[in-house]
C-alpha cells in the first residue's frame, strides 16, 4: 500500500517532463530574439534552420572583418599580398591590391603610400570596362598610407563580373 505523505513517481516524471518543456520553450522564444525579425510566424525548425544561417553568416562576416583589419594592419600572412617598401623611396609603399567577390558585386581594396602616384580613375576605367558599375567609394588616410574600397555591382547581374579578369587587369595597372 502506497504512503500518502509521497507522491508517485509518475507525477514527479510528469512535472519534470513539463518543466523541462517549459524551460526549452524559454530558450527558444530566446533565441527568437536573437534573430533578425521574420516576415511572418516561424516554425519551431524553420526558427532552428534560420538560427543556423545566421550563424554561419555572422561567422562569414567576422572572417570577412578580420581580413579587413589585417590589410587596414598591413600585417597580411605570408601567403597573401603584402605591401612592401620601396627601398628607393622610404616614405612610399607599392600599392596592394585585394578583390573580393560578393555574389554579384565585387570590392576592390587598394592601399598605397600617400606619394606613390596611383591612378584611381584608372581603377575605376578597368571596372567600368568589364561591365561593372561603382556603385560606392571610400577612403582614408592612415599615417602615410591611403586605403581606398571600390563596391561595383554587375551591370547585368546573369553575366556577373569575371573578377579573375579584374584582378589580373588590375594588378597590370599596379606594376
Amino acid at each position: 500500500m502506497p504512503r500518502r505523505g509521497r507522491s508517485s513517481p509518475r507525477v514527479d516524471r510528469n512535472a519534470l517532463e513539463r518543466d523541462r518543456r517549459q524551460y526549452m520553450k524559454e530558450l527558444f522564444s530566446r533565441l527568437g530574439f536573437l534573430l533578425p525579425p521574420p516576415l511572418s510566424k516561424r516554425s519551431l525548425p524553420e526558427l532552428l534552420d534560420q538560427a543556423t544561417t545566421h550563424v554561419k553568416q555572422l561567422g562569414q562576416r567576422v572572417e570577412m572583418l578580420k581580413q579587413k583589419k589585417q590589410l587596414l594592419e598591413g600585417s597580411r600572412t605570408d601567403d597573401q599580398i603584402t605591401g612592401i617598401r620601396d627601398p628607393m623611396m622610404s616614405d612610399a609603399w607599392s600599392p596592394v591590391l585585394t578583390v573580393r567577390e560578393l555574389g554579384s558585386m565585387i570590392e576592390v581594396c587598394v592601399k598605397s603610400g600617400s606619394n606613390k602616384k596611383f591612378m584611381l580613375h584608372q581603377v575605376i576605367q578597368v571596372l567600368v570596362e568589364e561591365a561593372a558599375q561603382v556603385v560606392a567609394l571610400s577612403y582614408s588616410n592612415v599615417g602615410d598610407r591611403i586605403f581606398y574600397t571600390i563596391n561595383a555591382e554587375a551591370v547585368s547581374p546573369r553575366i556577373g563580373i569575371e573578377t579573375s579578369r579584374v584582378r589580373e587587369r588590375l594588378k597590370e595597372l599596379m606594376l
